[in-house]
């Protein structure tokens, strides 16, 4: 969409995958990714067992944003709530999620 993005990296998770925060720039304003696809309804704050890194003070926002969509049916949360499974859910169900278990697949 001819927008530029600035990724602000924080750490390296267990799984190896790069952890940070994605911003685009309107005008003179940037605008985080992840907390504009939370109000959209078109993701969930991320639930990990331990070590979820969201950055100096983003986590009180991004769940007040997820909170805004759920209340306002927003995205996924328009269907009915026996029709979502978070990401959380979803490994819990399976036994995924540690890295033993990944290192097994």
């Amino acid at each position: 969409m001819g927008k530029r993005v600035r990724t602000y990296v924080y750490k390296t998770d267990q799984y190896s995958r790069v952890v940070g925060t994605a911003y685009v720039w309107k005008g003179f304003l940037r605008r985080d990714v992840g907390l504009q696809m939370l109000k959209a309804g078109f993701a969930t704050v991320y639930e990990a067992k331990s070590g979820a890194e969201f950055g100096e003070g983003l986590e009180q926002k991004y769940r007040k944003a997820e909170w805004w969509a759920k209340t306002k049916r927003k995205g996924m949360w328009a269907a009915n709530k026996k029709d979502f499974e978070s990401p959380r859910e979803y490994k819990s169900r399976y036994g995924m999620g540690s890295p033993q278990n990944e290192a097994k697949s």
